[in-house]
Protein backbone atom coordinates (compact mmCIF):
# COMPACT_ATOMS: atom_id res chain seq x y z
CA UNK A 1 0.00 0.00 0.00
CA UNK A 2 1.26 3.49 -0.77
CA UNK A 3 1.86 5.93 2.55
CA UNK A 4 -0.17 9.02 1.73
CA UNK A 5 0.52 12.07 4.24
CA UNK A 6 -2.26 12.03 7.09
CA UNK A 7 -4.96 15.04 7.17
CA UNK A 8 -4.27 17.64 10.41
CA UNK A 9 -6.52 20.09 11.78
CA UNK A 10 -4.83 23.65 12.46
CA UNK A 11 -5.13 24.53 16.45
CA UNK A 12 -7.14 26.96 17.33
CA UNK A 13 -5.66 30.08 20.24
CA UNK A 14 -6.37 33.11 21.52
CA UNK A 15 -5.06 35.96 19.33
CA UNK A 16 -4.85 38.37 21.69
CA UNK A 17 -3.48 36.19 24.69
CA UNK A 18 0.24 37.48 26.00
CA UNK A 19 3.22 36.33 24.24
CA UNK A 20 4.41 33.53 26.44
CA UNK A 21 0.88 31.70 24.94
CA UNK A 22 0.81 33.36 21.71
CA UNK A 23 3.85 33.05 20.25
CA UNK A 24 4.09 28.80 20.97
CA UNK A 25 0.36 29.07 19.48
CA UNK A 26 1.16 30.86 16.38
CA UNK A 27 4.17 28.59 15.54
CA UNK A 28 1.78 25.35 16.42
CA UNK A 29 -0.57 26.79 13.97
CA UNK A 30 2.15 27.83 11.28
CA UNK A 31 3.03 23.82 11.61
CA UNK A 32 0.01 22.49 11.21
CA UNK A 33 -0.57 24.90 8.13
CA UNK A 34 2.50 23.34 6.75
CA UNK A 35 1.46 19.87 6.93
CA UNK A 36 -2.03 20.56 5.90
CA UNK A 37 -0.08 21.33 2.55
CA UNK A 38 1.31 18.09 2.23
CA UNK A 39 -1.74 16.41 3.29
CA UNK A 40 -3.26 13.49 0.85
CA UNK A 41 0.27 13.53 -1.09
CA UNK A 42 2.18 10.48 -1.56
CA UNK A 43 5.91 9.93 -1.35
CA UNK A 44 6.23 10.26 -4.94
CA UNK A 45 4.43 13.43 -5.14
CA UNK A 46 5.92 14.97 -2.14
CA UNK A 47 9.63 14.17 -3.99
CA UNK A 48 8.27 15.46 -7.31
CA UNK A 49 10.55 18.87 -7.90
CA UNK A 50 6.94 20.74 -9.70
CA UNK A 51 8.47 24.54 -10.13
CA UNK A 52 11.27 24.32 -12.62
CA UNK A 53 14.06 25.53 -12.59
CA UNK A 54 14.00 24.74 -8.65
CA UNK A 55 14.72 21.54 -7.91
CA UNK A 56 13.03 22.51 -4.26
CA UNK A 57 10.46 19.82 -2.99
CA UNK A 58 7.96 19.39 -0.67
CA UNK A 59 9.83 16.07 0.97
CA UNK A 60 12.75 18.25 1.06
CA UNK A 61 10.60 20.94 3.04
CA UNK A 62 9.42 18.13 5.95
CA UNK A 63 13.42 17.11 5.88
CA UNK A 64 14.41 20.97 6.08
CA UNK A 65 12.21 21.81 8.81
CA UNK A 66 13.03 18.67 10.69
CA UNK A 67 16.58 19.62 11.27
CA UNK A 68 15.83 23.57 11.77
CA UNK A 69 13.17 22.44 14.99
CA UNK A 70 16.37 20.24 16.35
CA UNK A 71 18.70 22.48 15.63
CA UNK A 72 17.00 25.93 17.25
CA UNK A 73 15.33 23.92 20.07
CA UNK A 74 17.28 21.07 21.06
CA UNK A 75 20.92 22.00 20.09
CA UNK A 76 20.99 25.47 20.54
CA UNK A 77 18.46 26.16 23.05
CA UNK A 78 18.16 23.37 25.43
CA UNK A 79 22.06 22.51 24.66
CA UNK A 80 21.32 18.71 23.92
CA UNK A 81 23.99 16.70 23.86
CA UNK A 82 22.23 15.13 20.58
CA UNK A 83 23.50 14.77 16.89
CA UNK A 84 22.48 17.13 14.22
CA UNK A 85 19.58 15.32 12.29
CA UNK A 86 22.04 15.45 9.09
CA UNK A 87 26.04 15.01 8.57
CA UNK A 88 26.91 18.52 8.14
CA UNK A 89 29.57 16.75 6.00
CA UNK A 90 27.09 16.25 3.31
CA UNK A 91 26.82 19.67 2.89
CA UNK A 92 24.41 22.33 4.46
CA UNK A 93 21.81 21.06 2.12
CA UNK A 94 21.79 17.29 2.54
CA UNK A 95 18.08 18.07 3.97
CA UNK A 96 16.97 19.58 0.77
CA UNK A 97 19.05 16.81 -1.78
CA UNK A 98 18.05 13.24 -0.60
CA UNK A 99 14.91 12.45 -1.70
CA UNK A 100 14.05 8.72 -1.74
CA UNK A 101 10.34 8.77 -1.72
CA UNK A 102 10.28 5.67 -0.01
CA UNK A 103 10.82 7.02 2.72
CA UNK A 104 8.91 10.12 2.89
CA UNK A 105 6.83 8.64 5.83
CA UNK A 106 10.18 8.61 7.90
CA UNK A 107 10.49 11.95 7.07
CA UNK A 108 7.33 12.92 7.90
CA UNK A 109 7.25 11.32 11.12
CA UNK A 110 10.88 12.28 11.85
CA UNK A 111 9.44 15.98 11.69
CA UNK A 112 6.43 15.13 14.20
CA UNK A 113 9.26 13.87 16.72
CA UNK A 114 11.51 16.83 16.07
CA UNK A 115 8.18 19.24 16.97
CA UNK A 116 7.40 16.95 19.95
CA UNK A 117 11.13 17.29 21.28
CA UNK A 118 11.36 20.98 20.77
CA UNK A 119 7.97 21.42 22.55
CA UNK A 120 9.00 19.70 24.92
CA UNK A 121 12.74 21.14 25.32
CA UNK A 122 10.83 24.63 26.05
CA UNK A 123 8.01 23.52 27.77
CA UNK A 124 9.20 24.89 31.25
CA UNK A 125 11.44 27.57 29.70
CA UNK A 126 10.85 31.18 29.87
CA UNK A 127 11.09 33.62 26.69
CA UNK A 128 13.62 35.59 28.12
CA UNK A 129 15.94 32.41 28.85
CA UNK A 130 18.95 32.90 26.64
CA UNK A 131 21.81 31.25 25.07
CA UNK A 132 25.23 32.24 23.48
CA UNK A 133 25.55 31.35 19.59
CA UNK A 134 28.72 32.57 18.17
CA UNK A 135 29.17 35.93 20.80
CA UNK A 136 25.47 36.42 20.29
CA UNK A 137 22.75 36.17 22.85
CA UNK A 138 19.50 34.52 21.80
CA UNK A 139 16.46 34.54 23.42
CA UNK A 140 13.60 31.73 23.45
CA UNK A 141 11.28 34.64 22.28
CA UNK A 142 13.63 35.01 19.10
CA UNK A 143 13.78 31.80 18.78
CA UNK A 144 9.91 31.60 18.18
CA UNK A 145 9.95 34.29 15.87
CA UNK A 146 12.44 32.87 13.88
CA UNK A 147 10.80 29.83 13.87
CA UNK A 148 7.35 31.11 13.13
CA UNK A 149 8.86 33.16 10.14
CA UNK A 150 10.75 30.36 9.06
CA UNK A 151 6.92 28.29 8.66
CA UNK A 152 5.42 31.17 6.82
CA UNK A 153 8.71 31.68 4.28
CA UNK A 154 8.01 27.55 3.72
CA UNK A 155 4.11 27.65 3.64
CA UNK A 156 4.97 29.99 0.60
CA UNK A 157 6.80 27.85 -1.20
CA UNK A 158 4.68 24.84 -0.19
CA UNK A 159 1.71 26.41 -1.78
CA UNK A 160 3.66 26.86 -5.07
CA UNK A 161 5.16 23.43 -4.84
CA UNK A 162 1.75 21.65 -3.61
CA UNK A 163 -0.16 23.69 -6.61
CA UNK A 164 2.17 22.31 -9.01
CA UNK A 165 1.64 18.71 -8.04
CA UNK A 166 -2.28 18.25 -8.19
CA UNK A 167 -3.42 21.45 -8.27
CA UNK A 168 -4.69 22.09 -5.12
CA UNK A 169 -4.45 25.73 -4.05
CA UNK A 170 -5.39 26.98 -0.09
CA UNK A 171 -4.89 25.84 3.52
Amino acid sequence: MTWTAPEVTRPSGDTAADEHILLPNLLAWHRSTFLQKVAGLTGEQLATASVPPSNLTLLGLIRHLAKVERIWFRLRYAAQDIEPLYDPALGKDHDFEVLDATKAEDAYNTLLEEIRLADEAAAHGSLDDTFDLGGNHFSLRMIYVHMIGEYARHNGHADLLRERVDGHTGA
